[in-house]
């Protein structure tokens, strides 16, 4: 059956669905042909997300890992490779065929009860994911103020490092929240006027650690030290750029949005996500910490906060960088939570489930705990 059969089927079967979607998001209903997106509205919404805070923190925990060169240069071209593949050719194709939300399509073929369980679980995976973002974006308000004003979490941090932190989490939280309300319209503008300038912010950041190395031997630099316990194996990153997203594709969470796409190719757009983030933002990330371990003595078991790093690299323009591509990580995973709770009480409204996500998202960013151990959960 052809996409266009699809489309025609799904018309008769908006019939079944008992009440029309709540607002424009179409919840609970077959995304109709008028509000069908190009695919310029995808393209920078994935590069916005996956250019985005998480990579600050993943780059360095290759250092950490002891990683060496050939794993991550050529695992990782690998390993995001298969998961574009899976975009398109799995979650996009399904996404073009049904226009339901993962949520709602579950609980129509397997009913409420069954569903329910599955719903809470993949909206606190999401929220978990968002308040990861909180965190890292937090990093960088620290250096606008006074040193010691904001106490910063390490790798090995757990709990909230002090009132001034809590602050700033808040903050930061509420202003992620209030762009999820406004739809995947705000969501995906939001991603696609950021990611170019973040991405130019991730290469500059490789280009003047590189100058202050002395040496664009990158393959050099990213060899661990003679002696270094590598934690991680080439088809570990393979393995792990291909999944570290599986709840979105494999997972089909991404139905979420892909059912917005006029054609199943808009799955492709998942490459500005993976080779500019997941690839070339994780390295250039990976630099920063090589730099700081080489040059300042910094312990990569330890590592140190993405705020003084990139601060450190190319001043206040990072630091904004740091929390916008929070944002654009944020921003759709709330989104994406708020449909799953409301999966979970369907009465809700789309305003009231995003709330809902967003202040579980906030008490989550607040404890440095989660996006330290982030790779457990992404």
């Amino acid at each position: 059956m052809t996409t266009q059969d699809h489309e025609h089927a799904g018309h008769g079967m908006i019939d079944e669905v008992e009440s029309p979607a709540v607002g424009s998001e179409y919840e609970r209903e077959r995304v109709p042909q008028h509000a069908l997106k190009g695919p310029s509205a995808f393209w920078g919404m994935y590069a916005g997300e996956h250019t985005a805070g998480t990579e600050f923190m993943i780059g360095p925990l290759f250092v950490k890992w002891g990683a060496d060169a050939f794993s991550l240069i050529v695992g990782l071209l690998i390993g995001n490779l298969l998961a574009v593949l899976t975009w398109r050719y799995l979650t996009a194709q399904i996404a073009c065929s049904e226009r339901f939300t993962l949520y709602y399509k579950m609980e129509k073929i397997a009913g409420r009860g069954l569903v329910t369980f599955y719903n809470l679980a993949n909206g606190l995976l999401f929220c978990f994911l968002a308040g990861s973002m909180i965190t890292v974006s937090a990093t960088a308000v620290g250096p606008f103020f006074p040193e010691g004003t904001i106490a910063m979490p390490t790798f090995s941090s757990t709990m909230p490092t002090g009132p001034a932190w809590i602050v700033s989490c808040i903050v930061i939280g509420a202003a992620m929240t209030f762009v999820a309300l406004k739809g995947y319209d705000v969501v995906a503008l939001v991603g696609h006027y950021a990611a170019p300038w973040m991405f130019l912010i991730f290469l500059a950041c490789a280009i003047v650690t590189l100058g202050k190395l002395g040496t664009t031997d990158v393959w050099a630099l990213l060899t661990p030290a003679p002696g270094t316990k590598q934690s991680i194996s080439f088809m570990g990153i393979v393995l792990f750029a291909w999944f570290c997203n599986a709840a979105m594709h494999i997972g089909m969470a991404d139905l979420s949005v892909l059912r917005f796409a006029k054609k199943p190719s808009a799955g492709w757009a998942s490459a500005a996500g993976m080779f500019l983030g997941h690839y070339v933002a994780w390295i250039c990330a990976a630099l920063l910490l090589i730099y700081w371990v080489k040059e300042r003595g910094v312990n990569p078991q330890e590592g140190k906060d993405p705020g003084t790093m990139v601060n450190d690299a190319v001043g206040w323009a990072g630091l904004v960088c740091v929390i916008i591509a929070g944002w654009t990580t944020a921003n759709p995973t709330i989104y994406r939570a708020g449909l799953a709770f409301q999966g979970v009480l369907p009465a809700l409204s789309r305003t009231g489930a995003t709330l809902l996500a967003g202040a579980v998202c906030i008490a989550a960013g607040i404890f440095p705990a989660f996006a330290m151990r982030l790779l457990d959960f992404v």
